[in-house]
């Protein structure tokens, strides 16, 4: 893992996940990307002709873009101060999921920011760059405070393969924790799951040298996310490993689900791979 990307809306701070990707990055002996995007000229425009619009849109535009490339300097020096050498940034123009589509065909990460006071850090917002994304998303919350480390891991388990997709990403860092939980569900797995002989997540992780310690994950109240992100507390987890929507997004969206739930919720960093 050595080139990680971490989104910001913002061209001046360090909003917690910041902190937190750098301190990943340098854990890792990664290059730490910071990616802003300005729209694009011709986004924002009215169907129709507005006189004089268009040129000031552009104007507008163009004054962000400079703004944004002027950051560089700040974010290079805001990298060094946490020890962080490896860095760079970069501004790109276009729709935020396109734009970091893009990016995650030569980054092996991306770190976003869960807070919904910023215009993509909703569940929602996330969700879109994940599904948009082909590599894994870490979540970080906007409240999370405490230092990091990867004493303890807990990995989501149903069976799913969009849970086996994560945990394969995530084994360069399960590889650097002192204890892994494996908290398995009581729900069925995914339909796209069934295959015989079934796969054994244990035997798996012991190949690699791991050894996980499993418990099961049961249904006290009507929310799957809620009883997960309990069960991962409980263990001390400074990260859990999950897969992201293994139903539909329409599904999850109408009916629920645990990627939802966990956006939604979530009060430690959150690995997810769709």
């Amino acid at each position: 893992m050595k080139d990680i990307a971490v989104y910001t809306e913002s061209f001046h701070a360090w909003p917690r996940h910041m902190d937190y990707a750098a301190a990943f990055a340098a854990a890792f002996d990664a290059q730490l990307t910071g990616i802003c995007i300005c729209p694009s000229p011709q986004m924002g425009l009215p169907a129709y002709e507005v006189p004089g619009f268009v040129e000031e849109w552009a104007d507008q535009v163009r004054q962000l873009v400079e703004e944004a490339c002027k950051a560089e300097a700040g974010f290079l020096a805001e990298a060094r101060q946490r020890h962080l050498e490896k860095a760079a940034w970069q501004v790109a123009q276009g729709y935020v999921p396109e734009c970091l589509a893009v990016a995650s065909n030569w980054h092996d990460l991306l770190v976003l920011g869960s807070d919904v006071a910023s215009v993509w850090g909703s569940p929602s917002a996330m969700g879109d760059i994940m599904l948009s994304c082909d590599i894994p998303c870490l979540i970080v919350p906007a409240a999370y405070e405490k230092p990091f480390a990867l004493d303890c891991v807990a990995i989501a388990w149903n069976g799913s393969m969009t849970s086996l997709r994560a945990i394969h990403a995530a084994l360069p860092i399960l590889t650097r924790a002192r204890h892994i939980a494996v908290l398995e569900s009581t729900d069925p797995a995914s339909p796209t799951a069934a295959w015989q002989p079934r796969f054994d997540l244990t035997r798996y992780l012991r190949r690699h040298g791991l050894a996980p310690q499993s418990s099961t994950v049961g249904r006290h109240g009507k929310s799957i996310g809620n009883d997960l992100l309990q069960a991962a507390n409980r263990t001390g987890a400074d990260l859990l490993v999950m897969g992201g929507y293994g139903h539909t997004r329409l599904r999850e969206r109408v009916l629920g689900g645990a990627t939802k739930e966990v956006l939604e919720q979530a009060s430690l960093p959150v690995w997810m791979r769709h």
